[in-house]
């Protein structure tokens, strides 16, 4: 399984994942049911590599681990794309289900919540950040560029300077790339200042794109839905959960506790030494 490290900040936050769990072992160990103990997985990074189809391995892993603990996953992508991902039937084989930060919303594989972006922003507002954003990205000097710039999403705005056509290779190299010249870091701080007024939240996830949405609505959002459910621990396991990243928030939220991990067989690893 594929597995390196994310940024040099993940590893500060690595930091507070081994303090948990060094503090949680200090206490006597808690016994995790399905009914005490909801675990919440990011998807990239985390359950697979980078926009790759989930090992039977890692399927297996989540069907044994969901015997011992509720289960549920939240991600940036859209349902369709998660799907590819995670498999057709992924709403079904986990307990939660939460596409785009949980803007679109499934309980036990039925639909329970979604919201609309546009809506939200309404048109006016809506082509004026999309020109913004069209018009900037046909003056950025990248050394590729491919299709697909801004895919419109129910809940967000997904924008890839690159494009979300380019293939593996391409994106690999993107990604190293925008480590050095901050591609995307620069275009985010630039639309803050540009739309100051719009109460929208820019998120960088994902090795080529960044999330467009309101403030909010990222990861912690999903949580509106299962606060209620009597959960005496609610766990989050993800690779972006530095400052600026897409995990950040949920990360780092009173209502969970939050993981770091560099890739797939991290999560395992720690997700075998909590609950199995």
């Amino acid at each position: 399984i594929f597995c390196a490290n994310n940024h040099v900040a993940a590893g500060h936050a690595t930091l507070k994942t081994a303090h948990t769990i060094a503090h949680a072992e200090k206490k006597p160990k808690m016994e995790h049911t399905r009914e005490s103990t909801l675990v919440l997985f990011d998807v990239d990074g985390t359950l697979t590599a980078p926009r790759k189809v989930v090992t039977p391995e890692m399927r297996q892993f989540m069907a044994d681990l969901r015997k011992k603990v509720t289960v549920g996953v939240v991600g940036g992508s859209d349902l369709a794309k998660a799907k590819e991902q995670l498999g057709d039937d992924y709403v079904d084989v986990v307990d939660w289900a939460f596409p785009e930060n949980g803007l679109n919303a499934f309980k036990d594989g039925k639909s329970i919540a979604v919201q609309s972006f546009k809506d939200f922003l309404g048109e006016d507002k809506l082509k004026k950040l999309l020109n913004w954003i069209l018009k900037y990205m046909s003056e950025i000097d990248i050394p590729i560029k491919r299709g697909t710039f801004i895919e419109f999403r129910a809940g967000m705005l997904n924008v890839s300077p690159i494009g979300r056509n380019c293939n593996q290779t391409e994106r690999d190299d993107f990604e190293k790339y925008d480590e050095v010249h901050k591609i995307r870091e620069t275009m985010v701080s630039k639309l803050e200042i540009e739309f100051a007024d719009y109460k929208l939240k820019y998120s960088i996830g994902g090795q080529i794109s960044f999330d467009v949405f309101p403030i909010g609505w990222d990861k912690t959002y999903c949580l509106q839905f299962v606060e209620k459910s009597g959960f005496k621990e609610i766990h989050f396991f993800g690779d972006k959960t530095y400052k600026g990243g897409n995990d950040y928030e949920i990360f780092e939220d009173p209502r969970t506790k939050g993981h770091t991990v560099t890739c797939p067989d991290d999560t395992f690893k720690i997700c075998t030494e909590l609950f199995m």
